[in-house]
């Protein structure tokens, strides 16, 4: 079995630092917990990922770590044979319950002070009780949780800082004077402008009535873009048949697929080309000439090689990026390029880099021992302390998988719950900070109180006093807060390419970041969700899809929330011409019983002038 697991890691991409060891260890673990050695690989995938360690080499000092791991993985099995029971994978938080007694009511609303009994109520908390709107039940103060006992509150898990010093040294007092911030409340502050771009499905829409016809012009249109803007960049020819017998080095374009319904491999990789181009045929593609690649299924690329007899396209180029210079104007109408065009002059017009801060939050937004939002209420106490321009919240609000929503045993209904909870504290937030103060909200597919389709519209909150304060965006969807254009999608993209992904890397090349490249596929294929078929749970219409799911230029902040370990990275895309763009992945506000993290920013429009950290809850 030994030779097995090792061919098993190899065909991975992986290499073995002390070989005997590990194979030993990793058959003990396969005998103890019945596991094949494809198993065992696959376990060490994600436990890769989520260490997000630096090689693809596996070493025998992480064998303890991977050992606690797969036992992880045999609990929560056993967990989820209990159909009316899902826990979050709380063991990747870390929750220590504090023994001491604390006065309940400034654990939930409190600060990030030194453990005392007697802990200073800050201006928030005060608010609360002259005018009892602020928290929207009183009986979260009765109550004593593991989320209220928590340690390590606010705690700056990572944090990249590139802005001058005089700016570091003023945020640094600014913290240190949080005492001060009813004066720096009551003061005005600049307000931030949200502008909505592109469209999406309106609330109400009829959805989950594609067609085959709907999927097959779906995939075809993209096949169809990607070549119109390879050829339109002057680098390519034009695209021919890959599935035709030729001698001579040929261009094709065309979307991978997996000959089977396992995971893609070298020997299942297919390329499937246009209509136009080849009737829709498939080829399969020989990989051995390519030394650095990165392929999943549903990807559109451009491919050069040659097919000697017809039956496998051997390939010795890899396109997997649309050039920048006609990437924004590919497949546009004459007038929505005339708009596009106005659109940069006045960008490029716009000599003064604007300054923005915000604060970003991905649900859930409770924990799974109750429904008190005990997270949404510390994060706004902190966001009243910091006075961020822009708070930006992504869904699940009103989690499906949440045990009491699963179960059907919560009190209320999910409209309900979404009204009284989380509606309340976000007015009352937004009624305390003053009308500068700007909120974008999107939804998520988990989202019980909401429509189950993807894409999916934004939530209708016409009935709020503060709708003018609120930005509802579609999900995905792509917005401009003070000239910062910033992309959005709650779907969990990143994990479900991480579960779809085969990839080779030269020894010689630089270590790979493969969180980096799971991100840069979603600005390289131009599409908020590249991935065909969509992953299981996912509620695909396509006949909302194509302009939807359509990134027509590199933003510059994309926003993706993950149940993978959460980031901030600057990414380079475009190929000879490249762009910058910051990913976040904040993490998720609340993890089991325990709490996550969120994401605060500073961004000066541009990566080299930005601080940016990710705090505990």
């Amino acid at each position: 079995m030994e030779e097995e697991i090792k061919a098993e890691f190899l065909k991975s991409g992986f290499t073995l630092d002390e070989e005997e060891e590990i194979l030993k260890k990793c058959h003990t673990f396969c005998v103890n917990y019945s596991l094949q050695p494809s198993d065992i690989v696959s376990s060490w995938e994600v436990y890769y990922l989520n260490r997000q360690l630096d090689e693809p080499v596996v070493r025998d000092a992480e064998m303890d770590g991977f050992l606690g791991h797969l036992q992880n993985e045999q609990a929560e099995a056993g967990v989820k044979k209990d159909a009316g029971l899902h826990m979050y994978s709380f063991k990747d938080v870390d929750m220590d319950l504090d023994a001491e007694d604390e006065d309940t009511n400034n654990v939930i609303l409190g600060t990030p002070t030194e453990k005392s009994e007697k802990l200073q109520l800050d201006v928030y908390d005060s608010a609360h009780k002259m005018n009892g709107k602020i928290y929207s039940s009183e009986r979260k103060s009765k109550l004593v949780t593991p989320f209220g006992t928590r340690s390590n509150k606010f705690a700056v898990k990572f944090n990249i800082d590139n802005l001058p010093t005089i700016e570091t040294a003023k945020s640094i007092e600014d913290q240190e004077n949080l005492e001060d911030g009813i004066i720096k409340r009551i003061q005005p502050q600049k307000s931030c402008s949200v502008v909505v771009h592109g469209s999406g499905p309106e609330p109400g829409c009829r959805f989950l009535y594609d067609r085959i016809e709907d999927r097959f012009n779906a995939l075809e249109n993209r096949i169809k873009k990607h070549a119109v803007a390879l050829v339109a960049s002057g680098l390519y020819e034009e695209p021919m048949d890959p599935s035709v017998a030729s001698q001579r080095s040929i261009f094709a374009v065309g979307m991978i697929c997996c000959d089977g319904e396992g995971h893609l491999n070298d020997k299942s990789i297919l390329l499937q080309s246009s209509v136009e181009h080849s009737g829709g045929q498939h080829v399969r593609l020989e990989l051995n000439k390519l030394s650095n690649f990165s392929f999943f299924p549903g990807q559109v690329v451009g491919i050069k090689g040659h097919n000697p007899s017809g039956h496998c396209l051997i390939a010795s180029e890899l396109v997997d990026y649309i050039p920048l210079s006609i990437a924004a104007d590919a497949d546009l109408p004459p007038a929505k390029k005339q708009a596009l065009d106005e659109e940069i002059q006045a960008t490029h017009l716009s000599s003064t880099l604007t300054e923005i801060t915000m604060i970003i939050a991905a649900g859930p937004f409770t924990t799974t021992d109750n429904l008190l939002f005990e997270p949404l209420s510390e994060l706004l106490a902190y966001a009243t302390r910091k006075s961020p321009q822009l708070l930006i919240l992504l869904g699940p609000f009103i989690d499906s998988e949440h045990p009491q929503i699963k179960k059907g045993t919560a009190d209320l209904s999910f409209d309900d719950i979404f009204q009284t909870e989380v509606l309340r504290m976000v007015q009352d937030y937004l009624e305390y900070m003053g009308p500068t103060a700007r909120l974008v909200m999107i939804p998520s597919v988990r989202d019980a109180n909401h429509d189950f389709v993807f894409p999916q519209p934004a939530f209708d909150l016409d009935s709020l006093d503060v709708r003018h304060q609120i930005t509802n965006l579609n999900n995905p969807g792509i917005f401009e807060a003070d000239q910062v254009k910033i992309g959005c999608c709650t779907v969990d993209i990143l994990k479900h390419l991480s579960g779809e992904e085969m990839s080779r890397h030269s020894a010689e090349g630089k270590p790979n970041d493969r969180l980096s490249r799971l991100a840069s596929h979603i600005l390289s294929q131009r599409s908020f969700y590249p991935l065909y078929p969509p992953a299981e749970g996912v509620p695909m219409d396509f006949s909302l899809a194509r302009e939807a799911l359509q990134i027509s230029s590199v933003p510059e902040l994309l926003i993706l929330p993950s149940d993978i370990k959460y980031f901030v990275k600057v990414l380079s895309v475009g190929g000879e011409e490249t762009k910058r763009c910051v990913c976040i992945n904040p993490g998720r506000l609340a993890k089991g019983e325990g709490g996550g993290t969120f994401v605060e920013l500073k961004y000066q429009g541009n990566p080299d002038k930005m601080s940016a950290s990710i705090l505990s809850i």
